[in-house]
């Protein structure tokens, strides 16, 4: 790992490298978080979170935005992967981590009254245009997420479903 880093340093000197309990690009710190073991697996976590680092990634505003900034990211790693002579990032890997994504954005849209997938209105909100069902998201993706509905009835109570993301 310290040779990835040493050659991502050399590279690109305005990547500053973190070692955690995980994987993350803080663009607040302007960190690369990372982890240490001698896998592929750890370098290819590494080289995605310097891409979002080297692309500019901040912050998202809708679900969908995320899983593109998510797709960009690995993409620019796999460019650095062969840029740098690192072991090939494995496409199914890739796909496996979007998919995590995909199923997130997927529970989050579908309409816990009648099923339809829709679209977001704002960062915490839905609206089934199916059955006019509004419901809230939690803004993190990383915690478990709720969805609160409120019917047509202003006056109706809200229904609470847990959704787990």
């Amino acid at each position: 790992m310290d040779k990835l880093i040493s050659k991502l340093s050399g590279s690109y000197p305005q990547l500053h490298f973190c070692q955690a309990e995980g994987f993350y690009w803080s663009p607040e710190e302007q960190l690369v978080y990372y982890q240490t073991k001698p896998c592929d697996v750890y370098r290819w976590k590494l080289l995605h979170e310097a891409s979002h680092a080297l692309l500019g990634h901040k912050n998202y505003r809708s679900d969908v935005e995320l899983l593109q900034l998510e797709v960009a990211a690995w993409d620019k790693a796999q460019e650095l992967a062969t840029d740098l002579k690192v072991a090939p990032i494995d496409n199914e890997y890739v796909q496996n981590c979007l998919d995590t994504y995909r199923d997130w954005l997927h529970k989050r849209s579908t309409c816990p009254t009648c099923g339809t997938r829709s679209l977001q209105e704002s960062a915490e909100q839905y609206h089934c245009f199916n059955c006019q069902a509004v419901w809230r998201v939690s803004s993190s993706r990383f915690c478990r997420t709720y969805r609160e509905v409120n019917r047509h009835n202003k006056d109706a109570p809200m229904l609470r479903q847990a959704i787990f993301s």
